[in-house]
């Protein structure tokens, strides 16, 4: 028997070699993308693949080419947002065919995997006591394999949805050294913002990644009767912490019951409600984004 000392290299498996080939196709598939987006918050429960979903049908409505990764490996929930929960991936010659979604935008997520509603995400491992060991490394390595082996096509955007967490963007820049821009996600809670501040910190002071903004998303809500807008949360001058920190303020999103709803029947709001106030903020925004990548 073989003692770790003895192994020389990788004791056979090729593994590097394996992981080099991902490598390059990993960056074969990125170069036919413009712009790499990952919207991100650090704390769950602030409207991140809400954001994510209208985000991508803004854009397909005025002319550009969008893909969206649900980098949500745990609890994936852009397939059902997009229209694209059900679909059986397909593999060719060029790779795997991701799901399309409305307006033929491809998407790619776990839940696309998973047999039924109650199947976990589980790792493999003699112990799920062992699995949580390798759970990080698991996830990047089923990212890496998203980006590399999803036949992605010529895309002017891919919009990337992060789960919660701060250590979840450095996994995203080793495999994406030329992110494009992170668009940042709060809600009008000093809890919210306390954890977002860390994400702002991880983004522009750690990585030096390029930052976009960030979006004040659950700003008041709009009265399902009379269509005015009322306040859901304390307020609070998210605007002006923001830009001490030198941060651009994409701008508000109020919440409106019907995105829920949407999200739930698996169509994005903007497509149902888009001159809605919470339909005008979202062109708003998106406005605002195409303009850090100077797109027309």
């Amino acid at each position: 028997m073989k003692k770790y000392r003895d192994i020389v290299g990788d004791g056979g498996s090729h593994i590097l070699d394996q992981v080099g080939q991902q490598m390059d196709r990993l960056k074969a598939r990125m170069d036919k993308i413009r712009h790499k987006v990952a919207i991100m918050s650090g704390k769950g429960g602030v409207g991140k693949s809400s954001i994510t979903a209208n985000l991508a049908i803004l854009l397909s409505l005025q002319g550009h080419s969008v893909g969206v990764l649900d980098a949500d490996i745990n609890g994936p929930s852009l397939a059902k947002m997009m229209g694209a929960r059900g679909q059986k991936l397909k593999t060719t010659e060029e790779g795997v065919q991701p799901a399309l979604g409305f307006l033929n935008i491809p998407v790619m997520s776990m839940d696309l995997f998973l047999p039924t509603d109650e199947t976990p995400v589980i790792w493999d491992a003699p112990t799920q006591q062992d699995s949580f060991t390798w759970r990080g490394s698991m996830e990047v390595t089923a990212l890496r394999e998203f980006l590399s082996d999803t036949d992605w096509g010529n895309l002017d955007f891919l919009l990337l949805d992060l789960p919660p967490g701060t250590d979840r963007l450095p996994n995203i820049v080793k495999l994406l050294p030329d992110l494009g821009g992170t668009l940042i996600v709060t809600i009008p809670s000093e809890v919210s913002q306390l954890v977002v501040k860390k994400s702002i910190s991880v983004a522009k002071n750690i990585l030096k990644t390029p930052v976009i903004g960030l979006v004040e998303n659950m700003a008041g809500y709009v009265c399902s009767h009379c269509g005015t807008l009322g306040e859901l949360f304390p307020s609070g001058n998210v605007k002006e912490w923001v830009q001490s920190l030198g941060i651009p303020f994409l701008g508000k999103i109020p919440f409106d019951s019907r995105i829920s709803a949407s999200a739930d029947s698996g169509t994005p709001f903007l497509l149902e409600y888009p001159d809605s106030l919470t339909g005008q903020a979202f062109r708003e925004i998106g406005k605002k984004v195409k303009e850090f990548f100077k797109v027309s």
